[in-house]
């Protein structure tokens, strides 16, 4: 197989390839220097000339080569490569990395269904459900359900006890250590495990496991609805208005206050001999003196000196404090126009929003999931030249240009109330000194509020997330790599989904006669995979699902399989082998 790119995801493709025991050849003119020195150390032959001209293609083995990746560093040079490729050798698989949605589906429809695989759609559906606190990644088995839930372990016992038939995906012990991939049922956990399971939505029912929603927030607290709604007013008076402008409306609110009282007391109204402003009387005179309108009704003349006096004063004052007013309620108004333009506004009177760090191609495909499903998000991007900005604006997102490791910055998108954090820049060291910094400023609310981290390194990822408490350090690369595996070499990939920091797929397999897996029984397969159901060749419209220990494959069967990659791979090796003799 020859892969054509080797940054980001196609390292991990040639990792994987160079795992499945598949020779690969790397062909690339502007390879990264550090992983230049991972394709030697696996001993694999490198080209390093461009995939754009037909001798560079030929010498890499493109006549008998059993697919070819087309996953270089920009859209331009993969839509180059993709094309010289299917037009030297039409019959060989081309599977293609592109972000620009409407260039995918012209080369889809000149290399063919399937054929060309877009990163971020890949990996923006399991950052969409943490987003959103969904505990379940649903999984489509050509028209069966089944859903991936995660759980937390209320007590001490075995998996079979605590949750019956439902298979165990994974566990990671509470007390840290590294995750169980593929346990059996005897298993044991402890309090506090957390743990993820298989089965049909009704299986979960029966075994007490829910979906679990959104729910309410951490943030808003018990107490009565008028309380609550009265934080909120504050909430948002405080985030609409700045300091100063506070300052004067409540100088002018104890002016009139104090004005309106001492009218009705002393303020001698016509009528009979000590007649008095009503309340509602010495509140208009007095909102009528400050603001200089001055209809005539009412005078200070012919009151005492002193009250004269006063109203004098109220005039200078009132209208010196009205005219302040104005001045700074205008500044406010363009002030925050401004900086709303150059994205540097305040969120104001926002809770239970989504902080979203980076406006990538991964960004805009989590933004667009999030906003299909009702929530609020605010985006920080620290380029102002990024072309997706105003895309991102159109959509009515409020978007602050800026770093988001900076305290002025996090306090401009109110971190304090935001419901889950996204950091997918596509630099690690953003993302980790972001999500650092971010948890500092949560304090101890951040292990409440769910924080995806994207690492491209895996093991990078691993030791983060093991170092610092983050439960979802994931890879873009870990994830959508199994998906360009799988098209080259005929694994049908159906879904990607993480169990803890361990990217799973979920693939279908056809059983051949005369292939490796035809007679196999399920306990003869890996432990480190689960086979989650069977199609049977003579029941086509029945679903198996659990099979059992001593299930057998027959040819013709459809298996779904779900695990690792490399374990997957593993047995789509096992099926390319001819079946020993008898079996």
């Amino acid at each position: 197989m020859i892969v054509c790119g080797l940054r980001g995801v196609g390292v991990r493709i040639v990792e994987q390839l160079h795992a499945a025991g598949t020779r690969v050849v790397i062909v690339d003119d502007d390879p990264d220097p550090v992983l230049e020195r991972f394709g030697s150390t696996l001993g694999i032959p490198q080209l390093l000339l461009g995939p754009r001209a037909p001798e560079v293609l030929a010498e890499a083995g493109l006549p008998g080569a059993i697919a070819v990746a087309c996953v270089r560093r920009d859209d331009l040079r993969t839509l180059e490569t993709a094309l010289l490729v299917h037009e030297l050798n039409p019959h060989t698989r081309v599977v293609v990395h592109l972000d620009n949605p409407a260039v995918g589906r012209g080369v889809s429809s000149v290399t063919g269904a399937g054929t060309v695989l877009d990163v971020a759609g890949l990996f923006a559906p399991s950052v969409i459900e943490t987003c959103m606190r969904e505990n379940a990644h649903r999984l489509d088995l050509d028209g069966e359900q089944l859903v991936v839930a995660e759980v937390t372990a209320g007590q001490d016992s075995s998996l079979r006890d605590l949750y019956a038939d439902l298979a165990p995906m994974g566990v990671a012990p509470a007390g840290g250590g590294d995750l169980i991939v593929c346990p059996g049922r005897d298993q044991a956990v402890g309090d506090g495990d957390r743990v993820w399971l298989l089965g049909t939505p009704l299986q979960l029912d029966e075994a007490g496991v829910r979906k679990q929603g959104r729910g309410e927030t951490d943030y808003i607290d018990a107490s009565s609805a008028p309380v609550r709604l009265l934080r909120r007013v504050s909430t948002t008076i405080a985030g609409l208005t700045d300091r100063p402008l506070r300052i004067a409306l409540a100088l002018v609110v104890i002016v009139i206050l104090v004005s309106t009282v001492l009218l009705r007391v002393t303020y001698t109204a016509k009528g009979p001999p000590g007649t008095h402003f009503t309340v509602l009387d010495a509140l208009y005179f007095t909102v009528e003196t400050i603001s200089t309108v001055g209809f005539g009704d009412y005078y200070f003349s012919g009151q005492s000196q002193w009250l004269e006096a006063y109203g004098v004063l109220l005039i200078i004052v009132g209208a010196a404090m009205v005219t302040t007013v104005f001045t700074l309620i205008t500044n406010m108004l363009v002030t925050r126009r401004i900086e709303q333009s150059l994205g540097r506004g305040r969120q104001p009177g926002m809770t239970g929003h989504v902080v979203m760090v980076g406006l990538g191609a991964v960004g805009m495909r989590v933004l667009e999931g999030l906003l299909a499903r009702g929530q609020e998000v605010v985006v920080v991007e620290r380029e102002e030249s990024n072309r997706n900005l105003n895309e991102a604006r159109g959509m009515g997102v409020r978007v602050v240009v800026g770093d988001a490791t900076l305290p002025t910055t996090l306090e401009l998108i109110n971190l304090s109330t935001a419901s889950a954090v996204a950091i997918l820049t596509s630099d690690d060291l953003t993302n980790i000194e972001t999500g650092l910094a971010m948890r500092d400023r949560l304090g101890e609310r951040w292990v409440d509020v769910p924080f995806v981290l994207r690492v491209f390194d895996r093991a990078l990822g691993y030791r983060v997330q093991k170092s610092f408490e983050f439960h979802h350090v994931w890879s873009t690369a870990a994830i959508a790599a199994p998906w360009f595996v799988g098209a080259a070499l005929g694994l049908d990939v159906i879904a990607t989904f993480y169990v803890d920091h361990e990217p799973f797929l979920l693939a279908r397999f056809n059983v051949a006669t005369g292939g490796g897996l035809a007679g196999v029984a399920m306990r003869e397969l890996s432990a480190r995979m689960r086979v989650v159901a069977i199609r049977r060749a003579e029941e086509p419209g029945r679903l198996e699902h659990p099979p059992r220990r001593d299930t057998r494959f027959a040819p013709g069967d459809q298996a779904y399989l779900a695990g690792p990659a490399e374990e997957l791979l593993a047995v789509l090796r096992r099926e390319q082998r001819p079946s020993p003799a008898g079996a």
